[in-house]
């Protein structure tokens, strides 16, 4: 679903993300960890298009998204971790402003706009402007719209932040849902608990280069860290086995 060869962007002299090369099956929970400055965001807006590379290709669906943009993006559901919304809108407004602009403003699009309402927990609100919203329902509601043209792929950045655990729990089972249709997602997190939880292989950036990828227990491997939890297997990946032990040492 998603192939990346030899991606790498550069800033001036500061190169974020370096050769990277990188493949995504259909069907998969794929998280993306790394620490902060690792280069995790400007890899996922070259993914949606929002960057253009300094080199190397982004494939989505068999596309090359460099040269048929259009066919690319139209397969990918997109969730930033700082998301824009026009608060004008009513939610039921927002989402057929979101079908409008993918050309699904017809062929049963009101149909599903029900549906997302009420799989995101927003169909007694529908009528109501989004800037009454709490930041919890409009997360929500920024994933439904990224589910309003039937994605192939879904690429999230953060995607529990601000959720309550009720929320939490529904996104997870949406990802996981969605997937198991043969559906596709690519997450950016902090949370490693999440990414051990629901992910099904992991890659971790670190200095703009993956260091390691695969299953949990691939990553063990590769670390040589038998036994232990994915906190402790990021830490000694990315170099930070002395945070690893202040944070055991703040623990009771």
């Amino acid at each position: 679903m998603i192939l990346l060869q030899g991606l790498s962007k550069q800033f001036g002299n500061f190169t974020a993300v370096d050769t990277i090369d990188l493949e995504v099956k259909p069907g998969e929970i794929f998280g993306f960890l790394g620490p902060n400055g690792a280069g995790k965001t400007t890899t996922i807006k070259m993914l949606a298009g929002l960057l253009k590379p300094s080199s190397g290709t982004v494939t989505i669906d068999g596309w090359d998204l460099a040269l048929y943009p259009n066919r690319a993006k139209g397969v990918v559901g997109f969730i930033p971790d700082r998301p824009f919304l026009y608060e004008k809108l009513t939610a039921l407004e927002f989402l057929r402003f979101i079908a409008g602009l993918y050309n699904c403003a017809s062929n049963g699009v009101e149909e599903r706009i029900d549906y997302l309402l009420r799989l995101f927990g927003l169909t007694e609100w529908h009528n109501e402007l989004i800037e009454s919203f709490s930041h919890g329902m409009k997360q929500r509601l920024v994933m439904a719209a990224a589910f309003i043209h039937q994605p192939k792929l879904i690429i999230v950045d953060e995607p529990m932040v601000g959720l309550d655990p009720r929320g939490a729990r529904l996104v997870k089972e949406v990802l996981r849902g969605f997937c198991e249709q043969g559906g596709t997602v690519f997450m950016s997190t902090h949370t490693l608990e999440i990414a051990e939880e629901v992910c099904d292989r992991i890659a971790i950036i670190q200095k703009g280069k993956i260091v390691a990828v695969g299953t949990i227990q691939d990553l063990r491997e590769q670390s040589g860290s038998q036994g232990k939890t994915l906190d402790s297997i990021f830490f000694k990946l990315i170099g930070g086995d002395e945070v690893q032990k202040v944070v055991e040492a703040l623990k009771f």
